[in-house]
């Protein structure tokens, strides 16, 4: 699992007129099945994401697609997690730890 943490590198503005074509990606990736939850960090300087996913690299590729990435609003910050616990509404999402882990 991952928590992808977005951080704006330009004013309010630019953010707001790209919302509609992120939230509409955002919307291809909860109907893919990729993301869990996501919203606006408080205060208001970026954004939280929460994926899952087996592949860093895919997730790291996914986020360069966000229209607040390409748009040139926005920095990613992946974090990759054994989701080893969870509420059981995401008990399909569980991790099991690695023997080298």
């Amino acid at each position: 699992m991952f928590v992808l943490e977005l951080t704006y590198t330009e004013p309010a503005d630019r953010v707001d007129a790209l919302l509609p074509a992120h939230v509409a990606w955002l919307d291809a990736q909860y109907a893919a099945g990729t993301f869990l939850a996501s919203g606006r960090k408080n205060p208001r300087d970026g954004g939280v994401i929460l994926a899952t996913g087996s592949d860093r690299e895919a997730i790291e590729s996914l986020t360069r697609t966000d229209p607040f990435v390409t748009g040139g609003v926005c920095a990613y910050r992946v974090t990759e997690f054994y989701a080893t616990k969870t509420a059981p509404e995401l008990a399909d999402h569980r991790d099991e730890l690695p023997a080298d882990a």
